[in-house]
């Protein structure tokens, strides 16, 4: 694995376009405990799950403030969870859905990956290259301290950035998300670590990203 200035990671791993892999790379970044599982779901099983949740979450698009302005987010949103699991970012509010079978199914396949129990997942659907989310930490005050982030893709790749808060001298990271691949954020990651979707004019197919989270009581 080499990591080179604003360049992507050359994670090197083999071809298996049907099979699932549970082959792990780490990262290795300062900081952080950030791992990626390429193939988690093989392909057939991505394909289903993608088009269950596209045609079956309940999306919507919600809106934010943005130097005092309201504004759509660029892309859409569904929250689900055990009852109870509020949780508020970028001053938007979200109740949860009750669990969908498919949505426990991939809990209970990650769980023992992440070696946590989730309460929470966060669905964010990218439309196309217009759809993004802009540099953030998840560290927000209902996921406790140095939370633990398991995110799913499904569909098409997007490009996934890294950059570190204060240590302006390390390099950009990029990853490729792709279909059916598991990013396992750890330890001190939020703290020191950003991320990003940035908007693209390459033509990309609709991406659906999983966040699993543990929402703690307020």
């Amino acid at each position: 694995m080499k990591v080179t200035g604003d360049s992507q990671l050359d994670l090197n791993f083999p071809d298996s376009r049907d099979q699932p892999s549970h082959s792990v790379a780490v990262l290795g970044l300062p900081d952080s405990d950030i791992s990626f599982y390429s193939q988690f779901f093989g392909k057939e099983e991505s394909d289903s799950i993608f088009h269950d949740l596209i045609a079956n979450a309940e999306w919507s698009q919600e809106t934010m403030k943005y130097y005092g302005k309201e504004v759509k987010l660029p892309r859409l949103t569904a929250w689900y969870g055990d009852k109870g699991a509020s949780y508020t970012y970028s001053s938007i509010s979200n109740e949860p859905h009750p669990w969908t079978s498919t949505l426990l199914y991939i809990e209970t396949r990650i769980e023992p990956i992440a070696g946590v129990k989730f309460n929470s997942v966060l669905l964010n659907l990218y439309r196309d290259g217009n759809d993004s989310v802009s540099w953030h930490q998840d560290n927000e005050s209902e996921l406790g301290v140095n939370p633990v982030i398991a995110s799913l893709s499904f569909g098409g790749t997007r490009r996934f950035q890294l950059r570190h808060k204060f240590k302006k001298d390390l390099p950009r990271v990029d990853l490729d998300l792709t279909h059916g691949s598991l990013l396992i954020m750890k330890g001190t990651t939020q703290q020191f670590w950003q991320h990003q979707i940035a908007r693209t004019s390459k033509p990309v197919e609709p991406r659906i990203n999983l966040t699993f989270r543990v929402i703690y009581p307020s």
